[in-house]
């Protein structure tokens, strides 16, 4: 087993996004990224098969995809595939945990 207090390994970054990489496996991979007031990962995709969660844990802020935008506030999951274009803006300090199947 693994216990890991976000807050306490990863904090925020004026310049741009924070990116802490919680747990890397063959099965999963999970990192953190904390986004203050109008930082953004840029829309993207990834040419592999598998899916990737991204949990809103404190803010708020938008979904990125090709052409639309979803709000993502607390307690906010989007699912999707990796292939399909995804990235995430705050609109506040934001936190979130994205978990990525299988890893890249």
């Amino acid at each position: 087993m693994k216990k890991i207090n976000l807050y306490e390994e990863n904090s925020f970054n004026a310049l741009h996004m924070s990116r802490f990489l919680v747990h890397d496996s063959p099965y999963f991979k999970i990192l953190n990224f904390n986004f203050k007031a109008s930082q953004e990962l840029p829309i993207h995709s990834h040419d592999i098969e598998g899916q990737v969660s991204i949990a809103v844990l404190e803010g708020e802020g938008e979904f990125l995809g090709a052409g639309s935008t979803l709000p993502a506030k607390k307690g906010d999951v989007l699912i999707s595939d990796i292939a399909e274009p995804h990235g995430i803006r705050a609109k506040t300090d934001m936190t979130v945990l994205v978990t990525i199947a299988p890893p890249i």
